[in-house]
């Protein structure tokens, strides 16, 4: 018994989405759930107290960020990622894959690059050094911290992740660009299967070495970019490895996605992909995403966007996306969204966080930062509930027909 395991449960009839119940050693995620970032251990300005009372079931960190600081052998010491951070329920690690493409050519997860006079496998984003280079073996990282050299292989990473100790682990990948010519993709989805044969290595080696502590899931990564043939043989290829009759627990969908591919690469995915174990979406961010995640069969999915938006002001409602420190709301003295049942919009105005922002106090991000994580810990929630009771469709139309009103009436 490994004290891992997936359940589904209620079936979209009109798609692949599902629910079900994510069991780990440190408690249990209802799905479809949405998994808040926090990258080092915290979700930015935010207490972990304050996560749990807002409804979010998990918690993702970043292997490689923490690797850097304050290193995975003094949370290993500490007992783990969630005692170390004081957060009881289940955790979740990247591997350090996609520090591949961020740091090696400086985009994020949502692209906009400007590639004038530039080799497609050359590009980089305008101002940014390259910090990641990569070989078959594995990745040279330069510290964007204090310009050290790190050297991170499949090992390396099953070896930083087993120390971080989080439940839900991800395979060592490479995360490309979607600029990357196709020759660049395939070499490049090789290379991440090597990989993931070596982290299945490692990670039944660690196990075995650690059996005292709480098994820990290892997810494997399906790349491919924008290709269909390459996603589903990617997922192919993943499902079929195994170590000592261990396979993945369940697989990541990681990579740079159009938001317009979206629902379609999930979908290929998904119907490569047993049933009987979760999927990850690695990275996504709009309120229309989550519903073309689902929908296509991905299980739970996490983004930094709710914490980061809000640090800069920018509040979600049932209504759309608003700026809370224009002079709009300066004498706005109601709340964020009457309909919102999170700490911040039951004890504190839209004029009150204006005064904040503009005064710069710190407390500014920390209760647009509840009020957003709980916003879309609610949606997904309300998305989990309309699959169970069949009304998942009307559910959609009402949400997004209300959620992008405003946009399209000024678009008009």
């Amino acid at each position: 018994m490994t004290g891992f395991e997936f359940v589904p449960g209620v079936r979209l009839e009109s798609g692949r989405g599902r629910t079900g119940v994510i069991s780990t050693p440190h408690g249990t995620i209802e799905t479809p759930a949405f998994i808040a970032v926090g990258t080092k251990a915290t979700v930015k300005a935010v207490l972990p107290e304050s996560m749990s009372r807002l409804g979010a079931q998990a918690l993702l960190a970043n292997a490689y960020h923490l690797y850097l600081q304050p290193g995975s052998d003094i949370i290993d010491e500490a007992g783990g990622l969630g005692r170390f951070m004081n957060w009881p329920g289940p955790t979740f690690t990247d591997s350090g894959g996609f520090q591949v493409m961020s740091l090696g050519v400086g985009f994020k997860k949502v692209l906009a690059m400007d590639t004038d006079g530039l080799g497609h496998d050359d590009v980089i984003a305008t101002g940014k050094s390259r910090l990641a280079q990569v070989d078959d073996d594995g990745v040279t990282f330069t510290s964007h911290l204090n310009g050290s050299k790190h050297r991170f292989t499949p090992e390396t990473s099953m070896r930083i992740q087993h120390e971080l100790g989080a439940d839900i682990i991800f395979a060592f990948d490479e995360c490309t660009t979607l600029m990357n010519t196709r020759s660049y993709q395939e070499l490049s989805l090789a290379r991440t299967q090597a990989w993931a044969q070596r982290c299945l290595e490692e990670h039944h080696r660690q196990t075995k070495l650690r059996a005292d502590r709480p098994y820990q899931a290892l997810f494997g990564v399906v790349q491919g970019a924008q290709y269909e043939d390459l996603r589903r043989k990617a997922a192919r290829d993943l499902e079929s490895l195994s170590v000592a009759g261990y396979a993945f627990d369940g697989y990541g969908i990681g990579g740079a996605l159009e938001k317009e591919n979206l629902g379609a690469i999930v979908g290929w995915v998904s119907e490569e992909l047993p049933e009987h174990k979760p999927r990850h979406l690695l990275g996504i961010s709009e309120p229309d995403d989550f519903f073309t995640a689902i929908e296509n069969g991905a299980d739970t999915f996490d983004c930094v966007s709710p914490s980061r938006v809000a640090r800069n002001a920018a509040l979600y409602t049932r209504d759309g996306r608003f700026n809370v420190n224009t002079a709009a709301h300066r004498r706005s003295f109601i709340p964020i969204d009457d309909e919102c049942d999170c700490y911040t919009c039951a004890n504190y105005t839209r004029a009150y966080l204006h005064h904040l922002f503009k005064a710069k106090e710190m407390v500014a991000s920390t209760l647009c930062t509840i009020h957003n994580e709980r916003f879309i810990v609610r949606l997904v929630d309300d998305i989990r509930a309309s699959i169970e009771t069949g009304d998942f469709e009307a559910f959609k139309v009402e949400f997004l027909g209300r959620y992008y009103a405003r946009k399209r009436a000024v678009a008009q």
